[in-house]
């Protein structure tokens, strides 16, 4: 079996007198897609920002591949391979879609002021490379026809798009994606799942989702870990979730249970 691609250990972290994640702990297998569920204030977005390091924890400790990440800042997250999405859009709108896309290509071309500055021929190199990889991953997710539109002028489905093309620019090994079906209709959920379901089956990544729906979330993917109160309750495929006596008592009240 293959080295998991995410290893959580442990991983403790405190807001004041408010524990929010209490010794969270799972693996994640190579081209797997894992799903991370929990009513509100279980833990989720919290655990999501230890991995892309916009929070440190107080415990514990995550590995990539293997290797530790916590010593690294978010910044050069892109760079050890892991690309995330966020559940409020962070893209720049009075660009166009090929431009934000073209930004998420940064993280995987070197460059430097002197080299950018005169122009010199690696700089222009990258520039066509980064111009070839927005390209590709625009027609590969749909996005031709809005390529050259400033995001402003698009419906919040497609925005949704720009964003995941703009991280899958990134070149990630794990793409995270934090409640990618959030605002989206029945008709977009669906194309969700299947677009989901591509990226890893043509392009071998790795996909953790953190999301509230959960016919999506059951759908699409091969493991998941269910917290409340920042603790992991229960970790498994989707059907043993669903039946899961902590798990129905965390969604739907004791009486459920």
């Amino acid at each position: 079996m293959d080295r998991p691609i995410l290893s959580v250990r442990d991983v403790h972290i405190r807001f004041g007198g408010v524990i929010a994640l209490d010794g969270v702990s799972f693996d994640m297998e190579p081209r797997s897609i894992l799903g991370l569920i929990g009513p509100n204030g279980a833990g989720k977005t919290t655990l999501f920002n230890c991995l892309s390091r916009i929070y440190a924890p107080d415990g514990g400790d995550i590995l990539f591949q293997g290797q530790s990440i916590l010593d690294r800042p978010p910044h050069r997250i892109a760079e050890v391979g892991i690309g995330r999405t966020f559940q409020n859009l962070a893209l720049f709108q009075n660009l166009s879609v090929l431009d934000n896309v073209r930004i998420g290509t940064h993280s995987r071309i070197s460059g430097d002021f002197f080299s950018d500055a005169f122009y010199l021929p690696w700089t222009r190199r990258n520039e066509k490379t980064a111009d070839r990889t927005a390209n590709e991953i625009i027609d590969y997710l749909g996005l031709r026809d809005v390529a050259t539109s400033q995001v402003a002028d698009l419906p919040f489905g497609s925005q949704k798009r720009v964003e995941l093309a703009r991280a899958l620019a990134t070149d990630p090994k794990l793409l995270l994606l934090d409640e990618p079906a959030c605002g989206l209709n029945h008709e977009e959920v669906d194309e969700l799942a299947v677009v989901i379901r591509a990226i890893r089956r043509d392009r071998g990544i790795s996909i953790l989702l953190v999301e509230h729906h959960m016919g999506l979330v059951m759908s699409i993917s091969d493991q998941i870990v269910a917290l409340n109160f920042g603790r992991e309750i229960s970790q498994g495929t989707p059907a043993a979730i669903q039946s899961h006596p902590e798990v129905i008592t965390a969604y739907l009240g004791a009486e459920a249970a």
